[in-house]
This record gives C-alpha cells, sequence and structure tokens, in this order.
C-alpha cells in the first residue's frame, strides 16, 4: 500500500469516526460518565458501606459531581438506601489461571464483585439483590514481582470505576415509589376554559 493511499484510509477513517460521534450525540446519546447520563430519582440517598471504603469514596463522589442527590450521613434521613450484602474489599479474589511448560503461573485472574439492594424511606425494596461480578487477566513473572502489584493495584482500581459506573446505572434505572420521597410531586394542572370574548 501506497503512503497517499494509507493517508486517503486515515482520512476516511478519521471522517466516519466524526460523522458518528455526531450521529451519537444528536440523538441524545450521552458518553459513559457525563452528567447527563445518570441522574438519580432521588432526593437524598445513603450509602451502606463504611467511609474509609475506597468504593464509598468514589460512589460519593460521583453522585456529589451530579448535583441533584444529596449523599446522608444516616438512614433515617435518606429517601434511597444502597444497602451492601457483600463488601467487594472483603470479596476480591486471584485465582491461577494458567502455568507455563514449567508448571509456574504464567496467568492470574482477578475478581471483583457486590451484592447489594436499594430501599425506600419506607423499608420497601426498590431493587432487588442484585449482584455485579468484575473479572480482569494479568500475566505474571516472579522476575517483575513489584511492577506486577502495581499493574495488579490498577487493575483492581480499575474494576472498582467499572462498579461505581455500573451501580449508577442501576441506581439511575429505578422507578421510586414517590409517597416515600421527600420531594412532593408536582401537583396536576387543571385545565382554564378561555375567556369568552367581551362585547
Amino acid at each position: 500500500m501506497t503512503t497517499s493511499s494509507q493517508v486517503s484510509l486515515l482520512g476516511r477513517r478519521a471522517v466516519l469516526a466524526l460523522g458518528l460521534t455526531v450521529l451519537l450525540s444528536a440523538c441524545g446519546f450521552h458518553l459513559r460518565g457525563s452528567n447527563g447520563s445518570f441522574m438519580l430519582p432521588f432526593a437524598t440517598m445513603y450509602i451502606g458501606l463504611p467511609d474509609s471504603s475506597p468504593l464509598a469514596i468514589g460512589l460519593k463522589r460521583y453522585i456529589r459531581a451530579i448535583g441533584s442527590t444529596e449523599v446522608v450521613n444516616t438512614k433515617d434521613d435518606a429517601d434511597a438506601v444502597l444497602e451492601v450484602l457483600s463488601d467487594p474489599e472483603r470479596n476480591r479474589t486471584k485465582t491461577i489461571l494458567s502455568l507455563n511448560t514449567s508448571g509456574r503461573v504464567q496467568e492470574y485472574q482477578l475478581g471483583y464483585a457486590i451484592n447489594f439492594r436499594v430501599l425506600d424511606k419506607a423499608g420497601n425494596q426498590l431493587l432487588a439483590p442484585t449482584t455485579i461480578s468484575l473479572v480482569r487477566p494479568i500475566t505474571f513473572d516472579d522476575r517483575q514481582v513489584l511492577a506486577k502489584e502495581t499493574e495488579e493495584a490498577a487493575l483492581y482500581r480499575d474494576m472498582r470505576n467499572d462498579l461505581v459506573q455500573q451501580i449508577m446505572r442501576r441506581l439511575a434505572a429505578i422507578k421510586p415509589v414517590l409517597p416515600a420521597m421527600s420531594v412532593a410531586p408536582v401537583a396536576p394542572v387543571t385545565p382554564v376554559a378561555p375567556a369568552a370574548p367581551q362585547q
């Protein structure tokens, strides 16, 4: 392939990518993580994880960035309670995925999972117990232990961020029972008959 045809091919790909971006934005699509994608249907929310939990910190930061929902410190003040049934920090896994010809570990599989549900102020279940499980493979080399430990920590961080995104998607999809919310629904508007023209 000549240099000019390579440039032409790259140019066509760039135009195609730009066109797809314009089409997606025109139809109302938002990139993952933009404020418009995960508006929560609650005025206040409680996250049932320790304050020091990296996942809790990530969720609270995300919810506060959206700005439409306040994260509160007690269940009694919350319209929605995210109740964690299994803490992902305690359920991280690392299993052997493959061995090399010498019988040494060549690859691990890292796992990160959470099981949670969402309740409203009255204790009604808004979201049934839901499990999100993530896995990532990681190669291993016993000559580069420190580098591999750093890579492993980065993969767990990546899974945690992915978990925050997936939890937010599920929270945004909840249809809450309005009487249980602290924000009163808007009263219906009664149509007014047009005034008769004056003679």
